[in-house]
């Protein structure tokens, strides 16, 4: 039996252990105070006395009979006389009766007690002893009692109830990756990815899945889901609010003129600013976006000038996403053709008014009945027709009813109701950009929203800048610029890609951050380690299954034509073989580029660029295969024919020698003498040459005269020094680097 201290029996007793200490006390008890151990004859004890108080039955008395597990010895006769005489004196005294107590008695304090729970049945025990029913109830509560202190003393706890399980909260972004998602949701990878499946979402576990997906599948496993709005650096550098109404005013219209490559499109623009434009453009094509202000009837209009030919789609598609209003030039002599028809489905997309100008009326050909029909065939019903289309009948070369023209386009603009607010920081959209060479990176931007200011803080893509000089279009510089405005800036780090937004902001640590994640981000997509690939055995890669994607660099001397290479290149993508454009950029080829196209497999395709000395080893070591283009069309051609299994080449390119200008010398019956130091390989007096400035090539020809001091010379070698002159070409300039090239023949 587990021994009980004094202070543990005094509680169940209900008694203070002051006096169950004073009752072993002439005992020959070791008790000696309330944490004192009771031994079995200090419990006998305990109980004799308990006997003799409450003996009838009590809660008590069975307590204590039933911890006590020894039969109490048999007192000795001396002893039993000794009580008997004593209980007997009082009850002599008092003349009265003697005391129950006073009879001799036998006590059981044996540990075997009848279980009456199988009796436990009140029809038997009435049947059996009417008079014990009470005393037996009595007894099975003290035996519940005595259960419940053991399982008390021996520390068994109670076994808890599961708790109920609460639903999962999670919050999904705008795009989630599939591990992502498995993580929040605590379940494994495998169980999302079966789960996608089932609803017919094809997804690995380093692929994005968009919100509604991922939320389906995360209510399909119980989980509560809200929508996490994730603040980035962008969201708080750039203050995208909209504009209350009462602080929007009115602002000039924007317009945009598209239309055929060569129903007068310039020619239109020219006869509206009054200047010429078309003499400078190469093959009468518009290679470079430009926006222009006009004055009339003391309103300002914007003009935007999108090329027209289809390499540079992408461009004007850009342009018609700025603007307002669209002149659509149809040549009245020629009437709809292809490219009228991209040009209406762009301005029908961007949601822009269209105004028809029915060009060139003066010719004999001319039929104008024949355009408004050929309009009307591609949903668009001139007023004359009950229509809601705007048709102007003008003449560009002759300069007939170009003011009517610019008086529909005010009109139109008041009925747009254009407004925008002047007081905030300036959001717009880049238009051009170029490299300089004395003022660095030049952007071409139109002024959107706010006021651009210079000094202002620009961040347009992956360039960032504060704007030193601004300047208008008619090349006066300005200290600001409103909503509707278009300017040039310079000032910012590198030139930005035509159509980026750019944004004015205060904080230019911050925005040199946000700049900083995006160039990260973009080399992050595009280094992928893959082998080399070249258009010669492209084919062959193509059919072997090597080759799924051909990734190209482009580079380009100016912005609208690294865009129109791009937009080419990239319609060339058929079943078997995706064209991908992975960098653009403009200026010469650099090392930069061979170390991507390495990373990514790619080829480098220049147009009217040249490779450095840096990129052209790097190229060699590596056997990364570059290729400089003067016509967009002829790289155009050769990498489809190198898809399509047809590349045979006659003749290839083979660079012979650099030749950098040191000093110049002008000679009146000759004209410029280039005096050149060979920086490598040879120059021959029989080889063509180019001109090569600042990695832009300005001039490709063939080398008039070769010398070496006063002698005429057949070639010169590398780190000797020759006086040189170009045919047909005189404006050299020290610095300029002549690069000696033949063509050889390839076998087929």
């Amino acid at each position: 039996m587990a021994k009980i201290k004094v202070n543990e029996l005094s509680k169940e007793l209900g008694i203070k252990s002051a006096e169950i200490v004073e009752l072993l006390k002439d005992t020959g008890s070791q008790v000696k105070g309330y944490s004192s151990v009771l031994s079995d004859m200090d419990m006998n004890v305990i109980l004799e006395h308990f006997t003799k108080l409450y003996d009838d039955g009590s809660d008590i008395y069975e307590f204590m009979k039933s911890l006590c597990p020894v039969k109490a010895e048999e007192p000795k006769e001396e002893v039993k006389a000794s009580k008997e005489k004593k209980e007997a004196a009082p009850a002599k005294e008092a003349g009265a009766k003697p005391n129950r107590n006073t009879e001799k008695r036998y006590v059981d304090t044996r540990a075997n007690v009848v279980d009456l729970s199988k009796y436990n049945d009140s029809e038997k025990i009435e049947e059996l002893a009417p008079e014990l029913k009470d005393t037996v109830t009595n007894k099975q509560k003290i035996k519940k009692k005595n259960k419940m202190q053991q399982q008390k003393n021996t520390f068994v706890p109670k076994k808890e109830e599961p708790k109920k399980k609460e639903k999962l909260e999670i919050e999904i972004p705008d795009e989630i990756i599939v591990s992502d998602l498995a993580e929040k949701l605590k379940t494994t990878v495998n169980d999302v990815i079966k789960r996608l499946m089932l609803i017919g979402v094809m997804a690995n576990v380093n692929q994005a899945v968009d919100f509604d997906t991922a939320s389906l599948i995360a209510e399909d496993m119980g989980a509560v889901v809200t929508k996490e709005i994730i603040v980035t650096k962008e969201d708080v550098l750039f203050n995208d609010t909209e504009d209350a109404p009462e602080d929007l005013l009115p602002r000039d219209p924007v317009v945009v003129v598209m239309g055929h490559v060569d129903h007068g499109k310039t020619s239109l623009l020219d006869a509206i600013r009054e200047t010429n434009v078309v003499s400078g453009e190469a093959g009468g094509i518009t290679q470079h976006i430009g926006a222009y202000r006009v004055k009339i009837n003391d309103r300002q209009i914007t003009f935007l000038d999108t090329p027209g030919h289809e390499a540079f789609t992408a461009m004007r598609a850009r342009g018609a996403q700025v603007t307002d209003i669209a002149i659509l030039v149809v040549a009245a002599d020629d009437g709809i053709m292809p490219q009228t028809v991209e040009a209406i489905n762009h301005a029908k997309a961007a949601g822009l008014t269209t105004i028809v100008a029915i060009n060139k009326i003066d010719k004999e050909s001319a039929d104008v009945a024949r355009v408004k029909r050929e309009l009307s065939e591609n949903d668009i019903l001139v007023e004359e027709w009950g229509g809601d289309t705007v048709c102007v009948e003008v003449s560009a070369k002759q300069r007939i009813n170009i003011e009517g023209l610019l008086e529909m386009v005010i009109l139109s603009a008041d009925m747009l109701e254009l407004k925008a607010n002047p007081n905030r920081n300036a959001k717009g959209t880049v238009i051009e950009s170029r490299l300089d060479k004395g003022r660095g990176p030049v952007a071409s931007v139109l002024v959107q929203r706010g006021t651009l200011k210079q000094g202002d803080v620009v961040v347009a893509g992956t360039s960032v800048g504060r704007v030193r000089v601004m300047t208008d279009d008619k090349g006066n510089k300005i200290k600001e610029a409103g909503p509707s405005v278009p300017v040039e800036i310079v000032g910012l780090s590198e030139a930005p890609e035509g159509g980026e937004i750019f944004w004015a902001v205060d904080d230019e640590r911050a925005a040199r951050d946000v700049v900083e994640a995006r160039k990260q981000k973009i080399k992050d997509e595009a280094v992928q380690a893959q082998s080399a690939v070249n258009l010669d055995d492209l084919f062959a890669q193509i059919s072997q299954g090597d080759v799924k994607t051909l990734n190209i660099i482009v580079k380009a001397d100016v912005q609208g034509s690294v865009e129109a290479v791009r937009q080419s290149l990239e319609k060339l993508s058929n079943e078997e073989v995706k064209v991908k454009v992975i960098h653009g950029a403009v200026g010469g080829v650099n090392e930069s580029d061979v170390m991507l196209a390495s990373a990514s497999n790619a080829i480098i395709v220049g147009f009217n660029v040249r490779p450095d000395g840096g990129a052209r080893v790097a190229a060699e070591t590596k056997g990364i295969e570059m290729r400089m283009y003067r016509i967009i069309y002829d790289a155009i051609d050769e990498i489809e024919a190198a898809m399509k299994g047809m590349l045979a080449p006659k003749f290839r390119e083979k660079v012979t020698g650099h030749a950098e200008v040191r000093q110049t010398f002008k000679v009146s019956s000759v004209g410029t003498i280039a005096g050149c130091y060979v920086t490598d390989g040879v120059i021959q007096r029989n080889n063509q040459v180019r001109v090569v400035r600042n990695g832009i090539v300005i001039y490709e020809g063939a080398i008039d005269s070769l010398k070496r001091f006063k002698d005429d010379a057949k070639e010169v070698a590398s780190g000797f020094e020759c006086g040189m002159s170009i045919e047909k070409f005189n404006d050299i300039k020290e610095g300029d680097v002549f690069e000696s090239f033949t063509m050889e023949e390839v076998e087929r």
